[in-house]
């Protein structure tokens, strides 16, 4: 059965960011992108729960993904959704955290960030 209702497609988005694993990586990918080394470093999560919470962001069409050589980078489809979490976090009265490089992850973006800092 098809929802025609653009409530269902709002709610669908809204369940799909809910977690707050999901809520951390598209923060921790921001403007820019991140691999899954990066994201583990900065979330100290396993690169296995990582992965599955990229495939659900990833089916649902808010992240892209490129491979370059042993690293897969994602980053945000349309950047709107980042806008979209600072929005309800200051609706919550919430100060999220800046997710900066990690020196912890040894990707060639994560090495060239924290070069020229």
């Amino acid at each position: 059965m098809m929802n025609i209702s653009p409530f269902g497609d709002l709610a669908h988005l809204l369940q799909t960011i809910g977690q707050p694993a999901r809520l951390e990586i598209l923060l921790a990918i921001g403007e820019g992108e991140a691999c899954v080394c990066h994201l583990e470093a900065m979330l100290g999560r396993r690169q296995a729960t990582l992965s599955q919470h990229l495939m659900a962001l990833r089916e649902a069409g808010l992240v892209d993904d490129r491979r370059d050589g042993r690293y897969i980078f994602y980053r945000l489809r349309d950047p709107a959704l980042l806008a979209l979490v600072h929005e309800a976090a200051r609706l919550q009265g919430l100060a999220l955290p800046s997710l900066a490089p990690s020196p912890d992850c040894g990707c060639p973006n994560c090495q060239e960030k924290a070069c020229h800092a």
